[in-house]
């Protein structure tokens, strides 16, 4: 596996829209609910989940990345992590895997599961339709409700980057679904980020 794409592809007008904001929150969300002492990330892109890891917690963070121009702790393939099994109690990887041809992606599960002491938490891109709202009033609790629609899915075509997103022909979510059970994972929870649909996060421990 090459890298795909050049550091200067994470430039804030580029990269970071407010939906990817939203994507951040919830992965920061989804890592401290489970409370772990320690984490690996997996692509670090523009760095932004660990600076504030780093900055306000106490989780010691080490990350893997190919991109040896983003200077990772470990230049390595998701594949093949140079790490002991058992090394970090979470092991994370946010909109990466889909960057690897579909037959990886189990055996990149297995090697997170691998090292990861408990849980593995990822999140992949979900194509199709959503329907959402929000009710916000004075004095009651924010009512929100979010619904994708993957009626007619399109065959996906490869640009260099994605091999595969959820929702698109031959990709369902029982696929993915069933490759995590695979690779020895038990599904949690898993749910479409609200205000960033496009990203879908599970998080799961070993069996």
């Amino acid at each position: 596996m090459e890298k795909q794409v050049e550091k200067k592809h994470y430039n804030f007008h580029k990269y970071c829209d407010e939906e990817r904001f939203v994507s951040y929150w919830h992965q920061l969300k989804e890592i401290l609910k489970v409370g772990p002492h320690s984490v690996l990330e997996i692509g670090v892109g523009d760095r932004v989940l660990e600076s504030y890891i780093k900055n306000n917690t106490s989780i010691k963070y080490n990350s893997a990345d190919i991109a040896d121009d983003l200077f990772p702790d470990a230049i390595a393939n998701v594949t093949k992590l140079p790490f002991a099994d058992d090394s970090f109690d979470t092991v994370c990887a946010f909109e990466v895997l889909e960057h690897l041809p579909f037959e990886k992606f189990i055996v990149a599960l297995k090697e997170m599961r691998r090292v990861a002491v408990e849980n593995v938490i990822i999140s992949l891109p979900h194509w199709g339709r959503h329907f959402s709202f929000q009710i916000r009033l004075p004095y009651f609790k924010k009512i929100i409700w979010q619904h994708k629609f993957n009626f007619w899915p399109i065959r996906h075509i490869f640009k260099g980057e994605h091999y595969w997103e959820i929702g698109k022909k031959d990709y369902g979510l029982k696929k993915i679904k069933d490759a995590i059970i695979t690779a020895g994972l038990e599904v949690k929870e898993d749910c479409v980020a609200f205000n960033s649909p496009y990203h879908h996060f599970f998080v799961m421990k070993k069996i």
